[in-house]
């Protein structure tokens, strides 16, 4: 059973003053620490819900876009050629172009296709739509059935991968006269504005770091986030981001 400790049992026996003494409790735990910005409205900032703003919609279909290229018309014609699910395996891996920066990106292969002239004309539509990956026929993992393999081109000349992708991207179109953006933010709708702000919520964790994790999420980089400095890491803290 715990007892209180008084003054004199850790060898205080006078005071500076003779005001009224106060009690306080040390606190460690991260959950003890609250901590929320200010706006300029002088309220503090919390994340009140998680609705999403009107007009919006997670069951909207969004079209694969990198830059000023769209893509939208392209896997509409491989879903008549191909089918719903290479389709869908197709926009994954589109997806994973537009947003991976340094990683390695893995190839895909498709369903098995015994027909012959059906491959060459896959093979073909790739040509001719998408020139940045390259496709070639391998064995299916029953070993008697064929399936197209796509991957995107090694051939950069000697170039790191940023600089091949860049490139790749510069000869499809994808950037005009503007500095090069690798936000992607080329294709934020103009109804929306410039800006996007929204309130960080974040428990036991850096400022840095939470912003690390969404931007690798959508595929962003952290240093387009805006915010009035760090929060405390051991803490549970709320504040105003923005991105552009």
């Amino acid at each position: 059973m715990s007892t209180t400790l008084d003054e004199s049992d850790v060898g205080i026996y006078c005071y500076v003053s003779s005001l009224p003494g106060f009690r306080a409790v040390l606190k460690q735990r991260y959950a003890d620490f609250i901590v929320n910005e200010v706006d300029l409205a002088g309220k503090a900032v919390r994340l009140s819900s998680f609705d999403l703003p009107p007009g919006c919609s997670e069951e909207e279909e969004k079209s694969i876009s990198f830059g000023q290229k769209s893509f939208k018309d392209e896997i509409e014609l491989f879903r008549a050629l191909a089918g719903e699910a290479d389709t869908e395996l197709l926009k994954k891996f589109l997806q994973m172009f537009a947003t991976a920066v340094d990683e390695e990106i893995p190839p895909i292969i498709l369903a098995p296709d015994g027909d012959k002239s059906h491959r060459a004309e896959v093979h073909n539509f790739f040509k001719k739509n998408f020139k940045f990956v390259v496709t070639d026929t391998v064995d299916g993992g029953d070993g008697g059935s064929k399936c197209i393999r796509i991957r995107v081109s090694s051939g950069n000349g000697g170039k790191g991968r940023r600089g091949k992708k860049r490139k790749d991207m510069e000869n499809l179109g994808m950037r005009d006269d503007r500095p090069f953006d690798s936000r992607g933010s080329d294709n934020w709708p103009e109804e929306q504005g410039k800006f996007l702000r929204f309130h960080l919520y974040k428990v036991n964790k850096d400022t840095q770091e939470a912003l690390g994790v969404i931007g690798k999420m959508l595929g962003i980089q952290q240093r387009s986030f805006g915010f009035a400095g760090t929060k405390d890491k051991r803490a549970i803290t709320t504040q105003r981001i923005v991105w552009h």
